[in-house]
């Protein structure tokens, strides 16, 4: 875990530890074993959103005790900003998904609506059932999309966190643990 001493040049100011990298194993040991007794039969498709759940799945994956196939698909309502906007389709998954259990493996859940659009185009893909995995789930009283995460590793309260694949300003997703920056003017982060 970073300390003030071991900081890097341009690590943002303020930001705190919130996981560290044995919760953060801890954690996907755990979710790795829920999901290998409930998906181990199914063949399923593991489908990364990139960029943030790739570090998420690239720990999850080798943990996962049975046959999937692996693909991903881009699609983004942040770009770099702390607040979501509309969904931007960057790139879809080249596996056919008809039939298909399809996993989706994310980084967090916030509001939850790029993840209910995902789950909405697999099926419209033909997937046969839609499951997501997520590392973080996030508290707060803001709206959220109909589409609860079926599984996660974590849970954090109303703040912006970045690290383990997560970013601030498309940086610091290579940050070995995962920590928030302090809120500015009151408002919630993303």
């Amino acid at each position: 875990m970073l300390t003030p001493p071991d900081t890097p040049a341009g690590w943002p100011p303020g930001a705190e530890p919130v996981f560290t990298r044995r919760d953060i194993d801890a954690a996907l040991d755990r979710l790795a074993a829920r999901l290998t007794a409930d998906l181990a039969d199914s063949h399923p498709v593991a489908l990364t959103v990139l960029h943030g759940g790739l570090v998420f799945a690239g720990h999850l994956l080798p943990r996962l005790a049975f046959r999937l196939t692996t693909d991903y698909v881009h699609a983004t309502r942040y770009r770099g900003a702390q607040r979501g906007s509309e969904l931007v389709w960057i790139a879809r998954p080249a596996t056919a998904l008809a039939g298909r259990t399809v996993l989706l493996l994310d980084d967090i859940y916030d509001e939850g609506f790029t993840l209910e659009s995902l789950a909405a185009f697999c099926r419209d893909m033909g997937a046969a059932r839609v499951v997501s995995a997520v590392l973080l789930r996030k508290h707060h009283h803001r709206p959220t999309a109909a589409l609860q995460p079926d599984y996660h590793a974590l849970e954090v309260d109303d703040r912006y966190v970045f690290g383990f694949g997560m970013d601030i300003h498309h940086e610091w997703r290579n940050a070995n643990g995962i920590y928030a920056v302090p809120q500015s003017g009151g408002e919630a982060a993303a």
